[in-house]
C-alpha cells in the first residue's frame, strides 16, 4: 500500500501541474497580447508560437526554481501540506482574476500562497526569508513595472527619432515581420522565468517529504512543468489579451516591438539574477510606456488603476487564502 507521503507527494506534484497549466492560460497574453491586437499573428498562429518557446525557454537554468523552492522558506521546516495550500492559494486567485480579465502576477500568488501558508502553519513570521523575499520579490515588485514603462517609452522614443522620415506604410510592414521576432523572444523569456516556478515548487515538496536530500531540481520535473505551461498557453486567454492588447492603449506593429523588446530584456535580467518576477506586471508597464512616449492621454489609466489595484492585492490576498487552506487541513488531518 502507498505511503501518505506518495500520495501527498503525487497529489502536489498534479496540482503544481495544474497551477502551471492556469498560469499557461492566464499569462499566455504576456507573450502574444500585442501582435494578436495589431494583426501581426492571428490568435492561432501566436498561441501555437508562444506554447512552442514557453517549453524551449523553461530549460534555461533553474536559478528562479531554487529562489522559490528554498530561498523564501527552507522546505525542510515546512510539511507538504504547506506546499499544497499555498498552490491552492494561487490557483484560486488566477481563476479569479482570470474569468474577471485581470492581468495579475501568477507568479506573486504563488509566492503569497507560500508565504501565508508557512506563517499560518508555524504560527511564526520567522519562518519566512525576509531579506530574501524582500531583494527577490518585494523589490523587484516595484522596480520591474518602473523599469518596464522606462524601457517601452525609451525603445519606443528611439523608434520615433529613427523613423520620424519614413512613410508610415513603411514603417508598418518592416515591423509586422520584426514584431514576430520580438513575441517570439518575449514568449522564450516568459518560459525562462515562469516555468522555474512550479519547478520549485515540486521540488520544495520532494524535500519536505524526504524523497529527495538536497534542492536540485530533476529532470522530469523540469520536463513536466515545461509541457504543462506549454499546454496551458495553447488555450489562449482572450479577455486578457484584449486587456492588455487594446484595453490599455491602441497600438501599431511597431509600439507591439517596443514593447515586446523591451519586456524581453527585462524579464531575462530578472531572470539572471535569480529573481521570481511578474511578466504581466513587465508587458504590461511596457505597454503603457510605449502608449505614453507618444503622448501621455494615449494610455487608458482607468484600466491601468484597476489592474495596478490588482497587483498590490495579489500577495496578500492569496497569503490570507492559503492561510486559512492549511488551518483547515490542519483541523481535518
Amino acid at each position: 500500500m502507498l505511503s501518505y507521503t506518495i500520495i501527498l507527494t503525487s497529489l502536489i506534484v498534479v496540482t503544481a501541474l495544474v497551477f502551471d497549466f492556469i498560469n499557461g492560460f492566464h499569462d499566455s497574453a504576456n507573450a502574444i497580447a500585442c501582435s494578436v491586437s495589431t494583426r501581426v499573428l492571428t490568435l492561432r498562429q501566436a498561441v501555437l508560437m508562444s506554447a512552442t518557446l514557453n517549453f524551449v525557454g523553461a530549460f534555461i537554468n533553474v536559478k528562479v526554481a531554487k529562489t522559490i523552492g528554498s530561498g523564501i522558506v527552507n522546505p525542510s521546516l515546512v510539511t507538504q501540506e504547506v506546499v499544497i495550500a499555498a498552490l491552492l492559494g494561487a490557483i484560486i486567485w488566477n481563476i479569479v482574476t482570470w474569468y474577471y480579465g485581470i492581468p495579475s502576477s501568477s507568479s506573486h500568488a504563488l509566492i503569497g500562497g507560500l508565504v501565508g501558508a508557512a506563517i499560518a502553519f508555524k504560527g511564526s513570521i520567522t519562518i519566512v526569508s525576509w531579506s530574501t523575499l524582500f531583494s527577490k520579490v518585494i523589490l523587484w515588485l516595484f522596480l520591474s513595472p518602473l523599469i518596464g514603462f522606462a524601457v517601452g517609452f525609451t525603445f519606443m522614443t528611439v523608434n520615433y527619432y529613427i523613423l520620424r522620415k519614413t512613410k508610415p506604410a513603411t514603417v508598418t510592414k518592416i515591423f509586422s515581420k520584426a514584431q514576430i521576432f520580438s513575441a517570439m523572444l518575449l514568449a522564450f523569456n516568459h518560459g525562462g522565468n515562469d516555468a522555474q516556478k512550479s519547478m520549485g515548487i515540486i521540488t520544495m515538496a520532494l524535500v519536505s517529504g524526504g524523497l529527495i536530500s538536497q534542492f536540485a531540481v530533476p529532470d522530469w520535473v523540469k520536463i513536466s512543468c515545461a509541457l504543462a505551461m506549454a499546454l496551458g498557453t495553447s488555450f489562449g486567454g482572450k479577455k486578457i489579451i484584449k486587456t492588455m492588447g487594446s484595453g490599455m492603449a491602441k497600438i501599431a506593429p511597431v509600439n507591439g516591438f517596443s514593447a515586446e523588446m523591451g519586456a524581453s530584456a527585462v524579464i531575462f535580467t530578472a531572470t539572471m539574477l535569480n529573481a521570481p518576477v511578474s511578466t504581466t506586471h513587465i508587458v504590461t508597464t511596457s505597454i503603457m510606456g510605449v502608449a505614453a512616449s507618444k503622448r501621455f492621454s494615449s494610455v487608458r489609466w482607468g484600466v491601468a488603476k484597476d489592474i495596478v489595484t490588482a497587483w498590490f492585492l495579489t500577495i496578500p490576498t492569496c497569503a490570507a487564502i492559503s492561510g486559512m487552506i492549511i488551518y483547515i487541513i490542519n483541523l481535518l488531518v
